[in-house]
């Protein structure tokens, strides 16, 4: 204990700090600033927000809302910004320190002059209208999703991860509502038809994890383990609710046990809740207590397929990983976003390894992570893991296939370069050391730096802070029938020289058996000196394994033997590799690749990979070659698809034969098939289809046909779950036979209240710009690309991938380049992140204009 003369002194001197501001105002500009959030970081601490929200059953009517926001000031600033993107109309009163004080809004701010704050601890209560944009609001429910910096839409806030603080919630909903928040209910209290809920103080959170949802919801609790489970959804099949539910409490029950495991950590919050969610935007967000998670992607029916339930699996063993990866230790900065989502990937990926064995676990890795992070390398837009960041109001751009794919293709290299147990010693002392904090990538990596030997700084600078990805060659000499020499390169694709320093294999196939050859290159060029004086070999199998990334030359003496390998990862990722080599103008033609995966469909007998090649074959279809091969060449494919369908016994590989060719299907007599099957509901001999199945059919029934149909209505009337119902009548007029109906549509998506349910949107847009539509969608193709930066500034993080995919995903010609073109030409000072995205989901129009040249 000091002195108590010292302590006066210690306080009459923090008192004349405070008598002039210490701090100078950082410019008052929209969105948070690197700048702004650095000078708040340095100032403000034991922040803790207590939050009010009244929610009216009715949409329509206004959220009202209280924030009482307490922390302490190390430095006061000359004026403290609260982020608020609302409206003046939305500030009803605010108090600084029990004074009330005028309303300052300005560029998404709520300014407080520094005179009202005093030495270390202050609080400001407020009284607001809650933004709507981020409650996703719907009839009977609504949902708080504020990532990445959105919490300032609802709520006035500091909006920065490195700002982490408890929140205190208090929710009155009408009385049959059910609620789900962050922290565990504590009490509640009924008055009239209105239900007011408390809940427990959280951890320290960051705001883009605070979050609840509330609305007509069945209620569900579970023990599946060591801890009660809490789960809340709308479905009302009972088919999927009866085969699914079990296994969803169960799955977050071994992915919290292998984390537990795996890191050394307890779960490190206080309750275990999730919220299944119609046609939600992500797959899932992984708000501590409150995970949401998209319905469709939880609720399997009879029909659903292996991979299906694999993709559950690890879609809830990721969001559980962000608990301990993002949740309990969170990125300073959105610039490092990537961290949190490579790990989730990386983690759930060992808890499917776990569960179902190493050989899933690679085959699925494979095609998960490398045709997803090569669909965006080997584009002219290509961003590198770790970008750069000035203000949050752009961070959304940050996400996509680079974070979320190539990244645990990184991390897997990266654990093999230091070997499995220094890398988890590593990971392990960096989650106890930054639990409950921030880190950045560089703090990661100063931790692992310690349990290797190896220049993890030098490996960084390609593999995370440069796009791209490598072109590897071999040069092969021999000397009678022997190899004398082989020589493997690697250069960039294209941008600046460099090399990734990676491990994969090499496969020798001779008449009677095969040689392994490992590779660990590390340099431009590498000579295998293990291969001298081996036998020439029938053919060369390169990155048998799927480890290595990049693209590899492709023995055309493997090609004929190719359904022959015996090893489904083999095959699998031979079929990558022929497929990114087409692409690249390299070996086969599309039309070429076209037969040759056309003629695997019988061949092919592993599950996983057949849904592969069916997905290869109808990007190929669609979107390769041109409408009069594909013509010339439908009803080839249609007759295979449905012979090889009716050949197999196992249902789920006749349901992925059969969705192709209901994908492909082009002839009037495989539509009056089609169509029969719809109207009878009576599927295939083999095959298990549900009402989501149904829907689908309905959907592509009415696109492909010439005449109205009533299809769609019909399906409407069938159709009891009023999600799905609102879901069909929204894309209706998209699918309409007459020009006049879907002009009217995309021209409404211009208004951003009708671009609300961003998934209904992307798939109205992919029937809008279907390959036969085209003919007259082109012309809604400047206007897209002008909403681009709205759709950025109003949606959620992955739509303007999402719209500018869904547009321009099969557009084949010139003309559509042009405007493309055109649109970059005239914005020469477009947002860089944006004019990235364009020319990521442009490139299968770009390579187009190569590959489709006479």
């Amino acid at each position: 204990m000091k002195p108590l003369h010292t302590l006066c002194c210690l306080l009459l001197l923090t008192a004349t700090s405070y008598a002039q501001p210490t701090v100078p105002p950082q410019a008052v500009e929209p969105g948070v600033s690197l700048a702004l959030a650095t000078q708040r970081r340095n100032d403000i601490s034991q922040l803790n927000y207590e939050l009010h929200f009244q929610l009216p059953a009715e949409k329509s009517k206004a959220i009202a809302g209280t924030a009482a926001i307490r922390f302490q000031l190390a430095n006061r600033p000359a004026l403290l910004q609260l982020d608020f993107k609302a409206g003046d109309y939305q500030v009803k009163t605010i108090a600084v320190n029990g004074k009330n004080i005028p309303v300052q809004l300005k560029n998404e701010h709520l300014l407080i002059d520094g005179k009202y704050l005093v030495a270390v601890k202050n609080t400001i209560k407020i009284e607001f209208i809650a933004g709507n944009a981020s409650l996703n609001r719907n009839d009977d429910y609504l949902y708080a999703l504020l990532v990445p910096d959105r919490a300032r839409t609802v709520f006035p806030c500091f909006d920065q991860p490195d700002l982490k603080a408890t929140f205190d919630l208090t929710l009155t909903v009408p009385s049959p509502w059910k609620v789900l928040a962050n922290g565990a209910k504590t009490d509640s209290l009924v008055k009239g038809n209105l239900t007011t809920y408390r809940f427990a103080t959280t951890e320290q959170l960051p705001t883009y994890l605070f979050s609840f949802t509330a609305g007509k919801y069945t209620a569900l609790h579970q023990n599946p383990g060591s801890r009660a489970m809490e789960f809340l959804h709308r479905e009302t099949d009972l088919n999927k609710t009866t085969r699914s539910v079990d296994s969803i409490f169960i799955a977050h029950r071994d992915a919290i046990q292998f984390m537990e495991h795996w890191t050394g950590i307890k779960y490190p919050f206080q309750k275990v809740g999730f919220v299944a969610i119609p046609d939600y935007q992500f797959g899932g967000m992984e708000h501590p207590g409150e995970i949401q998670y998209k319905a469709s992607s939880l609720f399997l029916g009879e029909g659903a397929t292996k991979d299906q339930f694999i993709s559950r699996s690890n879609l809830i063993s990721h969001e559980i990983a962000h608990m301990w990866f993002g949740d309990l230790v969170t990125m300073k900065w959105f610039n490092d976003v990537w961290m949190k989502e490579v790990f989730a990937n990386f983690m759930a990926d060992k808890v499917t390894e776990k569960l179902m064995g190493s050989q899933t676990f690679n085959l699925k890795f494979l095609q998960d992570h490398y045709p997803a992070a090569y669909s965006v390398d080997r584009t002219r837009g290509a961003n590198p893991i770790r970008q750069q960041l000035g203000n949050l109001q752009d961070a959304g751009s940050m996400y996509g296939n680079i974070i979320y794919h190539k990244a645990p293709i990184m991390m897997r290299q990266l654990e093999k370069l230091m070997g499995p147990e220094p890398f988890q010693k590593g990971i392990r002392e960096y989650l106890n050391k930054y639990a409950y904090q921030n880190a950045t990538w560089n703090d990661l990596i100063a931790i692992l730096s310690k349990h290797t030997k190896d220049d993890l700084y030098e490996w960084n600078k390609t593999w995370v802070n440069q796009a791209g990805r490598p072109v590897f060659n071999y040069q092969v000499n021999y000397s009678g029938n022997k190899i004398n020499k082989f020589i493997i390169t690697q250069q960039a694709e294209s941008g600046p020289s460099r090399v990734w320093p990676q491990s994969f294999t090499i496969k020798l196939v001779y008449p009677n058996f095969t040689k392994i050859i490992p590779v660990k290159i590390k340099g431009q060029s590498l000579d295998l000196a293990s291969m001298k004086d081996l036998e020439k070999p029938l053919f060369i199998i390169f990155n048998a394994d799927g480890t290595g990334y990049g693209r590899f030359p492709v023995d055309k003496a493997m090609i004929d033997s190719v359904y022959q390998l015996e090893i489904p990862l083999e095959r699998a990722a031979a079929y990558i590799n022929i497929y990114e080599n087409t692409l690249s103008g390299q070996g086969y033609t599309p039309v070429e690749l076209l037969r040759l995966f056309t003629e695997g469909l019988q061949k092919e007998q592993q599950e996983m990979n057949l849904r592969m090649l069916t997905g290869y074959i109808s990007t190929l279809y669609w979107t390769f070659i041109s409408p009069e091969q594909r013509l010339d060449y439908s009803t080839l494919l249609e007759e295979r698809l449905w012979t090889t369908m009716k050949q197999r016994s196992q249902g789920n590989q006749k349901k992925i034969l059969y969705n192709a060719f209901e994908n492909i299907y082009l002839s009037k007599k495989a539509g009056q098939k089609l169509y029969s099957i719809w109207k009878t509901q009576e599927a295939p001999a083999g095959v298990k289809l549900i009402e989501d199945d149904y829907i689908s059919l309905a959907l592509m029934l009415s696109l492909k046909s010439d005449t109205t149909l009533t299809v769609i209505d019909q399906q409407i009337a069938r159709t009891d779950n009023v999600d799905r119902k609102t879901r069909l009548l929204f894309l209706k007029p998209a699918l309409s036979s007459r020009v006049e109906d879907r002009d009217a549509f995309f021209n409404r998506l211009s208004q951003r209240e009708n671009r609300q349910k961003e998934s209904w949107v992307g798939s109205a847009l992919a029937y809008l710009h279907h390959p036969l539509r085209q003919y007259t969608s082109m012309k809604y193709l400047p206007k897209s690309l002008s909403l681009l930066t709205e759709i950025q500034k109003t949606g959620d993080i992955f739509f303007p991938t999402s719209w500018l995919s869904a547009t321009f995903n099969s557009y084949q010609s010139k003309a559509a380049m042009d405007i493309v073109n055109e649109f970059l030409h005239q914005h020469p000072d477009y947002n860089p992140n944006l004019r990235g995205k364009i020319l990521q989901s442009t490139d299968h129009l770009y390579r187009n204009q190569q590959l489709l040249r006479p």
